[in-house]
């Protein structure tokens, strides 16, 4: 059975489904119609367009009191107004069951009136509703009963209304929040598949140019070549694996280790030095996704041919700075060198994780990639284990 966005909406509303819920309330009004009726009431006209009058405008602000827009605006407070000085004037005039338009007046300021200036006029106006009783001394109830229910009626339907809305927002907020929670982790994937791919791609493309350059020469070095290949690509997949359930674990000690051979593939020279106590798991996993992304643009880009890895740690920050003798953005390289996708998508999980992330040619020539993070990294949004 399909059901259509208007019906989704009325069974989603929390609290009333609207203002017809408060509309049998004038209910309350039939003993002073029953008074036109029977002919108790003098100048009946009078009363009965004043009856009229009064539920015309008991309508009209409560189906703005659920606009907020509306209910703010100055029409409904001069609709209130006028509805004040009705209910006044025909309690005064009539008195009996005419009196019972105050609390339907208190119900109408429930809708538009909120806060401070609610209480306010909620106290003022039983006050009066017990006034006028007592002066008319023809009340079908006790005096008290008409003050208690005027300020009941304007409390009880204040806070209905409020708690309605209350909800519809936390509600809102809730699904502003697993629609951002979704595009978080859509971020994260795009990252993880960007740096997996991009890094195993140019592997595979150095690999399969060496082994192309051995293959007249020297057979078995050009075997070893696309044994490699083979190893990169049953490797990739399964960090794609990781990647999609969201559970790679990576570590910059790792991505060094398996950047020596893609380096010296592509004909350049690896040193690493570190100094400090190692950092901590996030930490860690997050300098190793700048030292693939690092490995990656020097392979692609920079036609350098040594790559130098300085891994500098204390008990409160962490920098790893990755440097290569290559051309650099300077020479007419490639933009994806400096300003690509992967440098882009590093820079905002670092920063997500409390860190920084700086890259650009060095003041000597070539490139400079320079990773800065706390000893304990922060948990960034779209971060799941570092995936």
């Amino acid at each position: 059975m399909t059901v259509s966005r208007k019906t989704k909406k009325r069974i989603g509303r929390p609290g009333p489904p609207g203002p017809y819920a408060l509309l049998p309330t004038l209910l309350m009004g039939l003993g002073a119609f029953s008074n036109l009726l029977q002919g108790e009431t003098s100048n009946p006209w009078v009363g009965g367009l004043g009856l009229l009058a009064f539920n015309s405008l008991y309508i009209s602000v409560v189906f703005r009191g659920f606009d907020r827009r509306r209910r703010e605006s100055v029409t409904s407070y001069a609709l209130l107004a006028a509805m004040g000085a009705l209910t006044f004037g025909l309690a005064i005039a009539y008195g009996g069951n005419w009196l019972l338009f105050f609390p339907l007046f208190a119900l109408a300021c429930g809708t538009i009136l909120r806060g401070r200036r609610l209480g306010i006029c909620l106290i003022v106006l039983a006050g009066c509703a017990c006034a006028v009783a007592v002066w008319r001394g023809d009340h079908v109830s006790e005096p008290w009963t008409i003050g208690y229910g005027t300020l009941i009626s304007g409390g009880v339907t204040a806070a209905i209304l409020t708690l309605s809305e209350t909800v519809t927002e936390l509600r809102a907020t809730r699904q502003e929040l697993a629609r951002s929670a979704v595009e978080q982790e859509r971020l994260r994937f795009s990252r993880d598949l960007h740096d997996l791919l991009g890094h195993t791609l140019s592997v595979v493309v150095v690999k399969s140019e060496a082994a192309r350059r051995l293959a007249p020469h020297d057979i078995d070095a050009a075997l070893g070549q696309v044994s490699d290949i083979e190893s990169v690509g049953r490797q990739a997949l399964t960090e794609i694996r990781e990647a999609v359930t969201g559970y790679r674990q990576g570590s910059l000690a790792t991505e060094l280790d398996r950047a020596g051979p893609v380096l010296a593939a592509a004909g350049i020279e690896q040193a690493v030095h570190r100094s400090g106590p190692p950092p901590a798991a996030r930490t860690d996993a997050l300098l190793g996704w700048v030292a693939r992304e690092a490995v990656t643009n020097a392979v692609r880009h920079s036609g350098a041919t040594r790559c130098e890895f300085v891994l500098d740690s204390t008990s409160e920050r962490v920098r790893l700075t990755v440097t290569d003798d290559g051309a650099g953005a300077s020479a007419g390289q490639p933009t994806d060198r400096a300003d690509g996708t992967g440098l882009k998508g590093l820079a905002e999980r670092l920063t997500a994780a409390g860190g920084s992330l700086k890259s650009g040619p060095g003041p000597d020539g070539g490139f400079v990639v320079t990773a800065e993070l706390p000893a304990e990294a922060l948990d960034g949004p779209g971060e799941r284990d570092c995936g």
